[in-house]
């Protein structure tokens, strides 16, 4: 009846490439077969199950009727029991329209099975065909096309719930008003036109990494979301470059990001021995130019995280050298006091400095300088102080190329770093 050979090698195919499990589809082909059976030789109403022996290569065919209650069946004005198409199954308590095609009578069942209970399913033997229509031929058809989606949706449901929050790789497929569609292999994703980094073109054929931010099922789908320009992409990024990130020594503690400008990383180790900056930067730079590579060149400023607010906050105005950080703990806001040449640069282009300091730190920032020029800064971005046209073209000509690797590293640490990792 059955091609065992090619049934098993087709068996272990869809295992191997598509991760659908032998028993998923052993059990696609018994609802087919049942379906087949019932569509040519089953009645209205029946319940037919079938068994597939995969040594064998046959069937059999089983009639299934479950075990009801006399006492929640309805009855018509003659006190007789209702034999009409079975309705959905009911709340505790309700009233059962009975159908003899699918269910049998308590008193009936202790006959054939003593420690019958109601919902218990009694199965009744059918004879086995060989010959079947072209209609159920088709249905059975249908059917296993179906349950094979359904099987390889759970499976691929299954493995992306799993990498959520971690970087998935794929090929550009194609491009529809702006929304780039990525092939994972076993399915499609989308990276939408808000989560690609500004600036940056794709090429159909091209390879590319996102962080996957999102798992959902729509319906008869699965929306994969990923993004380039989320702040957690950075950081896996790094994860895959520096070990001791990896293993959890060096925590990337807090991540501001202006995606495919500038972004600001706060660092710290676990270990005192284990220079955290460093872990970031690499012997020569080697590991955070790797990311900016992937992030087409964004300028990254990795600092040392600090448990003082003071201190984590100078460090996160860098490249700027700050003189005086005072805070007000109840309004959460830090007056920052720079000198006259550090106020430019504290500030940033077009105050981008600034701004990614506030919402590293989660404080807002007011940065003074001694001619009485200041700007704040809050976390979600409001400035509430704006600093005259001159001093923002100022803080443009300070902010030059050379800057912008790893530009919270002052230039004394910068050396030190580097005569530690050629050592």
């Amino acid at each position: 009846m059955f091609d065992l050979k090619g049934l098993n090698s087709a068996l272990s195919q869809l295992e191997e490439e598509r991760g659908i499990p032998k028993e998923k589809i052993l059990g696609a082909i018994e609802d087919a077969l049942a379906a087949a059976y019932k569509k040519d030789y089953g009645k209205r109403g029946q319940i037919v199950r079938a068994h597939f022996d995969l040594s064998g290569g046959t069937a059999e065919f089983y009639r299934v009727k479950v075990v009801v209650d006399e006492s929640v069946l309805e009855h018509d004005e003659r006190g007789e029991m209702k034999l009409e198409n079975p309705t959905e199954t009911p709340e505790e308590g309700a009233s059962l329209t009975y159908n003899e095609e699918q269910h049998i009578l308590l008193a009936d069942a202790k006959k054939i099975k003593a420690d019958a209970a109601p919902g218990d399913e009694i199965s009744f033997p059918l004879e086995a065909k060989g010959d079947y229509g072209r209609i159920a031929a088709q249905t059975a058809k249908q059917v296993i096309i179906q349950r094979i989606r359904e099987a390889e949706k759970v499976s691929v449901l299954d493995e992306y719930v799993g990498k959520k929050g971690g970087l998935v790789n794929g090929t550009v497929q194609r491009i529809e008003r702006g929304n780039v569609f990525i092939d994972l292999g076993r399915t499609t994703a989308i990276l939408p036109r808000e989560e690609q980094i500004p600036g940056e073109y794709y090429r159909q054929g091209e390879r590319i990494k996102a962080y996957l931010y999102a798992v959902e099922e729509t319906g008869r789908n699965i929306d994969l979301r990923l993004s380039r320009a989320h702040p957690q992409f950075l950081v896996k990024l790094f994860e895959v470059e520096s070990p001791e990130v990896a293993s959890g020594t060096v925590v990337i503690e807090a991540v501001a990001r202006e995606a495919g400008a500038r972004s600001k990383v706060a660092v710290y180790s676990r270990d005192e021995n284990v220079d955290p900056v460093g872990s970031l930067v690499g012997q020569r730079g080697i590991r955070v130019n790797t990311v900016i590579n992937e992030l087409g060149g964004e300028k990254l400023d990795i600092i040392e995280w600090f448990d003082n607010p003071e201190s984590f906050i100078a460090h996160a105005l860098s490249p700027a050298k700050i003189k005086r950080v005072t805070l007000s703990e109840e309004a959460r806001e830090a007056k920052v006091e720079v000198d006259q040449d550090q106020f430019s640069l504290a500030i940033g282009r077009g105050g981008q400095n600034v701004r990614l300091a506030a919402k590293l730190t989660g404080w807002k920032i007011d940065i003074s300088a001694p001619s009485g020029e200041s700007m704040s800064e809050s976390p979600d971005g409001n400035k509430k102080e704006e600093v005259p046209q001159e001093t923002l073209n100022e803080a443009t000509e300070s902010i030059t190329p050379e800057t912008s690797l790893t530009q919270a590293v002052d230039e004394n640490t910068k050396e030190e770093l580097l005569k530690t990792n050629e050592n």
